[in-house]
């Protein structure tokens, strides 16, 4: 079964599921800037896999792909900040990063596989 749409990544799939633990997770947080940042971010991800999809060129995918992978290194290094500025529990860190580089290897896999093709 050949991909059709972008809504058929589990990798997009994923990436949305992300940016709503993020939201979630940091929705009461007071700090606006660290907020608004980490939510743009986390959207991010699932954007740049749609957007590069949608201009139906691998090597344009790809550079969309290699976009999101900068916005999930960005989620990461902003969810270690929130564990010491204690806005999450170390617990909380953990599952975000479990999340996070999941979604991590899963782009750099794609990345791989269309490059193959090309």
């Amino acid at each position: 079964m050949s991909v059709q749409k972008f809504e058929d990544l589990i990798v997009w799939q994923k990436s949305q599921d992300f940016a709503v633990a993020i939201y979630e997770r940091f929705s009461q947080v007071g700090d606006f800037r660290f907020r608004d940042q980490i939510f743009r971010a986390s959207v991010s991800i699932s954007n740049n896999i749609a957007e590069g999809f949608e201009r139906k060129s691998a090597k344009e995918f790809i550079r969309f792909l290699r976009i999101s992978q900068g916005s999930v290194s960005e989620v990461r290094s902003m969810t270690y900040l929130a564990e010491r500025l204690t806005y999450i529990s170390a617990a909380q860190l953990q599952t975000l990063l479990q999340q996070n580089t999941e979604i991590s290897r899963m782009l750099h896999a794609l990345i791989k596989s269309i490059q193959a093709k090309m």
